[in-house]
């Protein structure tokens, strides 16, 4: 998911402490992944009730992003995706075949007894549903923090905010905001130091970090338009990428030709089609202008009906929230 910027992306490690009081615009359907590959069953599977439903992600909205608010008055605010671009679905086709090889190996795994391959295979087939990201929103409703629905790409609606200076920077492991043209971006906020990575079966420990979108611009001597086609040579969400060019080499040649129209013919006949109509996706978002980011009024007894009647949640665990939360809603609504 997302584009492949790391290699040449500019960043900087900070301490938690640095975004106390700060407004965090958080990717929420990708947080929610990050919550269903990293809090499971000892053997791998997701978290849930008596009937069924998932909840892991909605325990960690619960006790990783409420701590983050309590102990140092960061607001988060979680955007969702809306309608996807047309463009975007070979990628949407590729996730789904790829869940589907990743269960077929799981199986595989359980049937030779592998338990170690099995549990790796299993969190790679991780997915959100419309009942999970329902649940994740009702559950910050009740909590009081805002959402917000995005028309279509929900970095591009995170961008747009932060762009009005509404917040401070958008949170998201992906870098796609910056496409969009988030000037800050913040990566690993609302990890306990370490992160599931199911290709390499384990937990490996990082600390939060922060890229500046001029910083970025100004060290490569490039502008955004020019990083959005590196962007697009590498391979976006909505488009295909040109093989064996990685973000090094995208990078040497679009600042050595300008952009993409000015690459020698043997590069740019390889450049995917639809290389246009991906730039517009960048550089005219669907977003919406009608978002609130006010927190509301904690509903405790909505929390303690959702969680401990409905998702079978330890009460004790919901009450240690409701107490972490109440102080810091009601200094945020006064």
């Amino acid at each position: 998911m997302g584009v492949n910027l790391t290699p040449i992306i500019i960043k900087k490690e900070i301490n938690l402490q640095d975004f106390r009081g700060r407004t965090l615009v958080i990717d929420g359907n990708a947080e929610l992944y990050q919550f269903t590959s990293s809090i499971r069953m000892p053997d791998g599977t997701l978290l849930k009730d008596s009937h069924g439903n998932i909840t892991s992600h909605l325990v960690g909205l619960l006790y990783r992003s409420t701590r983050l608010i309590s102990n140092l008055g960061i607001r988060l605010i979680f955007v969702f995706n809306g309608v996807p671009p047309l463009l975007k679905k070979e990628e949407i086709e590729k996730r789904r075949r790829s869940k589907e090889k990743y269960t077929k190996e799981y199986q595989e795994a359980v049937i030779e007894g592998d338990i170690k391959r099995a549990m790796r295979k299993r969190v790679m087939t991780s997915g959100l549903t419309f009942p999970m990201i329902e649940d994740a929103k009702r559950l910050l409703q009740l909590l009081g923090i805002p959402y917000v629905q995005a028309a279509s790409e929900g970095e591009a609606q995170a961008a747009f905010i932060v762009k009005r200076k509404d917040a401070w920077a958008v949170g998201s492991m992906d870098y796609d905001s910056l496409l969009f043209g988030a000037p800050r971006l913040v990566r690993f906020i609302t990890f306990s130091g370490r992160r599931f990575l199911p290709g390499k079966g384990g937990f490996r420990s990082f600390r939060p970090e922060i890229i500046e979108s001029d910083e970025l611009f100004h060290h490569h001597q490039i502008s955004l338009k020019q990083l959005i086609d590196i962007a697009i040579l590498i391979g976006t969400d909505f488009n295909l990428g040109i093989k064996g060019i990685g973000p090094k080499t995208a990078l040497k040649l679009i600042k050595k030709y300008g952009s993409i129209e000015y690459l020698p013919e043997s590069v740019r006949t390889r450049v995917s089609n639809h290389y246009q109509e991906t730039r517009r996706i960048f550089y005219h978002p669907q977003v919406t202008e009608d978002y609130s980011l006010k927190y509301s009024a904690l509903d405790k007894r909505g929390l303690y009906t959702f969680l401990c009647k409905e998702r079978d949640f330890s009460r004790e665990r919901v009450k240690m929230v409701v107490e972490r939360m109440k102080a810091v809603t009601d200094s945020f609504i006064s």
